[in-house]
């Protein structure tokens, strides 16, 4: 059993927890720890688990020490996984904290990226990843989503900075240009906050992972409860996991996948996919997103092994399935996999084409 009450860890196929736990791990948590442990590749991490949401808010929203410990205990196991270290300057580690409640409310809580990015680990991730924009880059998106999330510093704020020094913002921006936008995003979270932005990556982490818990009770998620009719659920987990970057060059790349065509239940992919970008790229409607056809042509070997990752989630979760997905530096990683939605006629026609595959009865 885990040791962990609290706190499931997944970095390989001894993984514990899953489905039958989705009540506790969320829907995006409990399937992360099953594909884990199907052998599929995804970023190690660990899922805080619903229970700790409602603690978290009946201990006048803090986490109890205990759990806290927890926490670094799991923290220290995910920097061994990943051969690097959280707030450490010579090989650093960089993470994301997620939301994922047991019904899948798209869009409606909080989730924070990059977090443990400092300038003084800049010249380091520059240097490992001969990218200097990339560096200058992933600080300034983690100064803007932690400004939003966290502090609830109004992004029009940071918008408008952008439009005024560094657009259009792509690889070919200067990197003067990105380090007087990052100057500037300081000086507003400053004008806001009264104090400098945190470089401690541990105060980071804090801080994100209570923002994402409170944002279960945010107006939009208690609205789109309400008209849903979702009832009974205690809180939000809150998955804490290594970073993957889909924007380290031509090599690399981000998107989303249907194992089936979500409009008329044709077996066959349907989604799109961005080269060198990340995925909030797709969601701002920054770069137009190719078909996830053409994929085969730019990189074959990552299209396959996603075409093979489907077949397995499908006979799986015995279901069609919407795959978010990362590729960085020509090496695969599946983000988060669901249950896809799909109009009327395709739902018949996929129970229909499953039922003949064998996969349900």
């Amino acid at each position: 059993m885990n040791k962990s009450k609290y706190i499931h860890f997944f970095g390989d196929q001894t993984a514990e927890g899953g489905v039958e736990k989705k009540h506790l791990l969320g829907g995006k948590g409990a399937n992360l720890i099953e594909m884990t442990r199907l052998g599929i590749s995804v970023p190690p991490g660990f899922v805080i688990t619903t229970e700790v949401c409602d603690l978290f808010f009946k201990n006048n929203k803090k986490l109890p020490k205990k759990i806290k410990q927890e926490i670094e205990h799991n923290l220290e196991k995910l920097e061994n996984a990943s051969r690097a270290k959280f707030g450490g300057v010579k090989n650093p580690l960089l993470v994301a904290a997620r939301s994922g409640a047991m019904v899948s409310m798209p869009g409606m809580m909080d989730s924070i990226l990059n977090i443990g990015m400092n300038e003084s680990i800049i010249d380091v991730i520059s240097k490992t990843t001969s990218n200097l924009y990339f560096a200058w880059d992933t600080y300034r998106r983690f100064i803007q989503m932690y400004s939003d999330v966290v502090k609830k510093i109004p992004p029009n704020n940071f918008e408008e900075a952008l439009l005024k020094i560094a657009k259009p913002l792509n690889k070919h921006t200067e990197i003067k240009n990105i380090i007087n936008l990052v100057s500037e995003y300081k000086k507003i979270y400053k004008k806001y906050t009264k104090t400098d932005f945190p470089s401690c990556a541990r105060e980071q982490l804090w801080d994100a992972i209570d923002a994402v818990f409170c944002s279960w009770n945010n107006d939009r998620a208690v609205e789109y409860r309400k008209r849903k009719n979702i009832n009974g659920l205690i809180g939000t987990a809150v998955i804490v996991q290594a970073m993957v970057f889909g924007n380290l060059g031509d090599n690399s790349g981000t998107g989303v996948y249907f194992t089936r065509d979500p409009l008329n239940g044709v077996k066959e992919p349907y989604g799109e996919y961005l080269i060198n970008a990340q995925g909030e790229d797709v969601v701002a409607g920054i770069i137009d997103p190719e078909p996830i056809h053409s994929l085969k042509k730019v990189n074959r070997e990552i299209y396959s092994q996603l075409i093979n990752y489907g077949k397995i989630l499908e006979k799986h979760f015995k279901d069609m399935q919407d795959i978010e997905f990362t590729f960085q530096k020509g090496k695969l990683y599946i983000l988060q996999t669901r249950s896809g939605r799909r109009t009327e006629s395709a739902a018949k026609k996929i129970t229909a084409d499953m039922v003949e595959e064998g996969i349900i009865n």
